[in-house]
């Protein structure tokens, strides 16, 4: 049963095509460079894309003296390099934890990409969603350099 849902919004403007973004967010190599917070790594062997409606993602970030957390949800829509839904958690069946949908969209704009990320939680309080948006704007600045050293 869901108690409390929270939503955001976060836009940011990339130094790169959307075909580039797109693949950041898809192939695991390219996801193991950004993904996560500063603190953390994310190694390419932890992590699992299964790049199709259905499909599992799964990232396991790992920090100072092995601690391990493990991200990761199913895919709902692939339509690259445009559009990418993904849960984290199962927000259909969340249990007492919490559980989101995120909607990323990229569109192309001034020779780089808007990026626009949605996520609305479930089981999620205000205080949580703040928490977490803090920690994507994190991984979308180190997305950001990534992609523009790409570029």
């Amino acid at each position: 049963m869901t108690t409390q849902t929270a939503q955001y919004e976060i836009t940011r403007v990339l130094d790169a095509p959307r075909e580039a973004v797109f693949a950041a967010w898809t192939e695991p190599e390219r996801l193991s460079r950004w993904f996560g917070p500063r603190s953390f790594t994310a190694p390419v062997e932890r992590i699992v894309v299964d790049l199709r409606p259905g499909g599992v993602w799964q990232v396991v970030l790992v920090g100072e003296g092995g601690f391990e957390a493990p991200l990761g949800g199913t895919y709902r829509e692939v339509d690259g390099p445009g559009r990418l839904v993904f849960t984290t958690g199962d927000p259909d069946n969340p249990g007492d934890g919490p559980a989101s949908v995120a909607t990323l969209e990229l569109t192309g704009k001034d020779g780089g990409t808007e990026m626009r990320f949605h996520q609305f939680g479930v089981n999620t309080d205000e205080e949580h969603a703040q928490q977490a948006k803090a920690g994507w704007i994190e991984f979308f600045d180190r997305l950001a350099e990534y992609v523009a050293t790409r570029a």
